[in-house]
């Protein structure tokens, strides 16, 4: 509690001198859009072939304190009361831009609702953004010249370890812009309850490991934006950009075993603690030329250099005797170094737009790791180059977009090097129909290397004859992804029906295997022989009456997954995915209700539940002040559930509850003050170096 005040108290200060930047793009005054004609048109939106563009009535932009509120109000866009941030429905990832550079959630708060021109939600990412997001949000903004903003936000609990806050400012003349923003989630939880069990069967003996635990973990996430941008209208713009995101997470359990072998039975008892700590400097340098009229080059430079600590130290013991059962003392050090550079043309014909580009990224890690193997030092390198070209355009009722791209992923680890090109195209046609509805069918084909965890050369005990391990022989997936999408829109319902069908090959699986180095099971990873998955996806809002006072979003997805094991099992899982979210505007106040019922989704050997959700939280807008109120997993405590399937040499099964969460009622303010005009940035290429490395 003392922590949670503490912080609390902190941003109220950081609120008195921070600033934020404002992302500061002007509208794209060309003629040919990347898509060129309207499908569907209504009062609020417009329905292209690969996105929808929103525009808002005047009580929309009075009731809202934001852009932020304008876009919750999007069928397919929610707010995550949990991290205060906007997801997709859908789930996925999602990319936010402002005139078409990557924002941050307090660039889009600082966007005065009158500011707003129009909202391009782009459910089918153009090919610069296609390898990094499922879905792009483009807000667009007038084009104005000078002023400031500045605000803060903070959101805590009075019972427990959970602040959400934030502070920004920014200031604006003529052509130059400078901003600075500062940002904070904490989470400190003394009581999450942990119950394992793993049974299998090893020489010829059966085993069963019950472990209860009890923990105290949590997280300090903090992030720096400082950022200098100049703009000359109609010639060039330029922004440099440095970030430092600083994380420190931690976690102190301890926790009682059954173990059984055959017949006989021992009390064991554990204790674990560990945690990472890392701060990542980021410089992001942008360049656009506009070379005439119809011609615009864009440069993009982005580089990080940083170190990250992890530790893990796990204990086990016989309780009666006090004899190890197993200590497993892991340190990781690891020096990364990343860089991504890109450069994009694009031409405006007039019955089209061409855009091509090429983006090249790397990221170089040096490991001092010690664990179950003893010391070692090596070095990593994962290289990925992209060449790609679009170009759209429209033909009588028919809109359309083609693009080919050529991917290398070149990933050297100490054991082997792994080298290849792919092709990736992808075809984007829509057709319009009567009465505000439309047809999509998009078809596109790409390769995903594996993550740095998966390639790790990394050894750690997670019980009694068990331990978890990377593969540095992994390959990339390769995923041929369809979709046929239904869109309907009219005063009352925005909707859209999606069916899906992906086939990937080689698919990265995680599973149990016979361990020959240390002994028992290693959990790890593989190639599969393929995965499949398709269903349908329903999605949108429904408004009974009309306009705010009501809105009713829903996702439903009855679907079904499969994989081919590369030892040719067939694991196959049928689920139906949803999420529920009542929502009402009236006058100064708002109210929203979210819920869901979790189902397992595949992920390797082990089907998992995704995160339950029953909340409800209230807003008061009065002036630049709106005071906030909610209670979050009413009546239940946060919970992930984790099983594997029938395949599994080893039958293993995790329920995790963090009761800290249990009806945890939250209190918080935000406050938010614009005056005058702001210049704006219309940058071209959006990039990010890789994530720390921490397993």
């Amino acid at each position: 509690m003392k922590k949670t005040v503490c912080a609390a108290l902190f941003l109220c200060g950081v609120f008195v001198f921070s600033q934020e930047s404002i992302k500061s793009d002007t509208i794209d005054k060309t003629k040919t859009a990347e898509i060129q004609e309207v499908i569907i048109k209504s009062q609020r939106k417009k329905q292209f072939a690969d996105k929808a563009v929103y525009t808002f009535d005047k009580a929309a932009l009075e009731k809202a304190r934001y852009a932020k509120d304008l876009l919750k109000t999007l069928p397919e866009l929610q707010l995550d009361p949990v991290s205060n941030t906007l997801k997709s429905t859908k789930g996925g990832t999602s990319l936010f831009l402002i005139n078409g550079i990557e924002a941050t959630d307090m660039q889009i708060r600082s966007i005065a609702p009158s500011e707003v021109v129009k909202v391009e939600y782009y459910d089918i990412p153009p090919a610069r953004w296609a390898t990094r997001a499922d879905t792009v949000i483009n807000v667009i903004t007038r084009s104005t010249e000078t002023g400031y903003v500045f605000g803060t936000d903070v959101m805590t609990a009075l019972n427990t370890g959970f602040v959400n806050g934030s502070a920004y400012a920014n200031f604006t003349k003529g052509k130059n812009n400078f901003g600075l923003e500062y940002s904070m989630n904490l989470r400190d939880y003394d009581n999450r309850r942990v119950r394992s069990i793993y049974d299998y069967q090893l020489d010829n003996s059966h085993y069963l490991s019950d472990e209860n635990k009890k923990d105290h973990f949590g997280y300090t996430s903090q992030n720096i934006a400082l950022r200098y941008t100049r703009m000359v209208p109609d010639n060039y713009s330029f922004q440099a950009k440095l970030n430092m995101d600083i994380l420190h997470t931690f976690v102190n359990g301890k926790g009682e075993s059954t173990f059984t072998k055959d017949d006989v039975t021992e009390g064991h008892t554990m204790m674990k603690r560990g945690g990472t700590d890392y701060v990542t400097p980021t410089l992001d340098l942008y360049f656009s030329k506009k070379l005439s009229k119809k011609d615009e080059l864009s440069l993009n430079v982005v580089g990080s250099h940083f170190t990250t600590d992890t530790s893990e130290f796990t204990k086990e013991w016989i309780t009666s005797s006090g004899n190890s059962v197993f200590d497993n003392d892991m340190n990781l050090t690891a020096k990364q170094t990343g860089f991504v550079g890109e450069i994009a043309h694009a031409h405006d014909f007039e019955g089209g737009k061409l855009s091509s580009g090429y983006r090249i990224s790397n990221t170089s890690i040096s490991n001092d790791l010690q664990n179950l193997a003893g010391f070692s030092q090596y070095k990593v390198n994962y290289l990925e180059q992209y060449f790609y070209t679009e170009f759209s355009g429209k033909i009588e009722k028919f809109t359309y977009r083609v693009g080919a791209g050529l991917t290398n992923i070149h990933n050297k680890s100490a054991e082997t090097t792994f080298d290849e090109w792919s092709i990736t195209p992808k075809v984007i046609l829509g057709y319009q129909l009567k009465g505000n509805q439309s047809l999509r069918f998009t078809s596109s084909y790409k390769p995903k290397s594996p993550w740095s965890a998966a390639l790790s050369s990394n050894v750690v005990q997670m019980a009694p004859n068990i331990v978890q391990k990377g593969n540095p022989f992994l390959k990339s997936q390769l995923t041929w992804g369809n979709n046929l999408i239904y869109s309907l829109n009219n005063k009352y319902f925005d909707f859209n029906a999606n069916l899906f069908y992906s086939d990937t090959r080689r698919t990265i699986n995680q599973f149990y295997v016979m361990d020959d180095t240390f002994g028992g099971y290693a959990l790890t990873y593989e190639n599969a022989k393929s995965s499949k998955q398709y269903g349908l996806q329903l999605t949108g809002s429904y408004k009974p009456f009309g306009n705010n006072l009501l809105v009713i979003k829903a996702m439903v997805a009855p679907s079904s997954e499969t994989v081919r094991t590369s030892k040719g099992a067939l694991i196959k899982n049928n689920y139906i995915a949803n999420n529920l979210e009542l929502s009402s505007v009236y006058k100064s106040f708002s109210l929203q209700y979210q819920v869901n019922i979790p189902v397992y989704l595949l992920s390797g050997a082990f089907l998992n539940t995704n995160e339950n959700a029953n909340h409800v939280f209230v807003n008061y807008k009065h002036k630049d002040w709106t005071f906030s109120t909610g209670l979050y997993w009413i009546g239940m405590p946060s919970e992930y559930k984790t099983k594997s399937l029938p395949e599994s040499v080893v039958n293993y099964s995790r329920n995790s509850q963090i009761m800290n969460n249990k009806s945890m009622f939250v209190l918080g303010f935000s406050y938010d003050f614009s005056k005058g005009k702001k210049t704006d940035l219309e940058k071209k290429l959006n990039n990010s170096t890789a994530p720390a490395a921490t397993f």
